[in-house]
């Protein structure tokens, strides 16, 4: 069971060109909390909840692996859970 659960929103995508031949090696994935200037006053937007008890919180993902590449696209939101690992 996660210990807690942010909504995020990818907000950049960087590739990176490490390869002595030029060849791609990674792409950056940062990502933000959600947040909005204005929600409906009812609070029925779920990013509202989210925003509330975290308002701001950025994350930044090295991905080396090619079958992920291109896989995550400016603006898609995607939960990011924290669970404990064994020690």
């Amino acid at each position: 069971m996660p210990k807690m659960r942010a909504k995020m929103y990818v907000s950049f995508v960087q590739e990176s060109f490490y390869g002595l031949d030029g060849s791609k090696s990674q792409e950056v994935l940062s990502m933000s909390a959600v947040a909005a200037n204005k929600y409906p006053e009812d609070g029925s937007d779920e990013d509202n909840t989210y925003a509330k008890f975290t308002p701001g919180a950025r994350l930044e993902i090295n991905i080396a692996n090619p079958a992920l590449w291109g896989k995550f696209k400016i603006g898609e939101k995607y939960y990011v859970d924290f669970t404990e690992a064994p020690v």
